[in-house]
């Protein structure tokens, strides 16, 4: 499969709609613009890559909408470099974005499926994450702790004490928490025991799944 002429200018549309929508971090706006979308989704999607919306992918998953993946992205305020501690990896996307922008990217995937076929295919497309891990998101990675900022791709019913306690002094907590709808919440660490806590409205995520290893 080809990254066209034509892929790329429904790419640039795309990245005019997020900045119509309020995304204005350029180097989220320029990850998106040179990420090939479509390569992530099943063939039965590929005419609506560029859609700003959530469609299924294996496994019973889906590829979040680049809306979510952009807002999200740009509360982590991401620094080259920064290293960043992603749970869900799913298709791959938003860990591609993470890799486009320069950060050094950990990726934990709990469903087999998705962590056999993107551990695979990412490289292929030349991003490279420092680690991809077949785990549980909910314990975090402690052995590579402390992170710069933690990504949660999937929706939490509650804050994981585990992902707060992986982050450095000034690192960045982004992840939905809520059951059928979330609220996109940010926790800055600002000490030992300190957090600042901002939410940014609801959002809609499958599940984050616990303890099926």
């Amino acid at each position: 499969m080809k990254d066209t002429f034509k892929h790329k200018g429904l790419r640039q549309q795309l990245v005019n709609e997020l900045k119509h929508k309020g995304i204005v971090d350029k180097s989220v706006l320029n990850a998106i613009n040179n990420i090939p979308r479509h390569l992530f989704m099943d063939s039965g999607f590929l005419h609506y890559a560029y859609v700003d919306k959530a469609f299924p992918i294996a496994a019973d998953q889906t590829i979040s909408q680049p809306y979510t993946v952009a807002f999200q992205t740009e509360l982590l305020q991401i620094k080259k470099g920064d290293k960043i501690l992603e749970i869900g990896t799913g298709s791959g996307y938003q860990t591609a974005v993470l890799c486009e922008m320069g950060a050094r990217v950990y990726s934990i995937e709990r469903q087999n499926e998705l962590f056999k076929k993107t551990s695979k295919f990412l490289p292929k497309l030349g991003y490279r994450a420092k680690k991809l891990i077949f785990g549980d998101g909910y314990i975090g990675l402690r052995e590579e702790a402390p992170f710069d900022g933690i990504l949660v791709t999937a929706g939490a019913p509650y804050v994981p004490t585990p992902l707060l306690s992986q982050l450095k002094i000034g690192g960045r907590l982004v992840i939905p928490v809520g059951d059928d709808v979330q609220e996109m919440t940010m926790f800055t660490r600002k000490g030992p025991k300190e957090f600042d806590k901002e939410e940014f409205g609801a959002f809609r995520f499958v599940p984050l799944l616990e303890d099926k290893n």
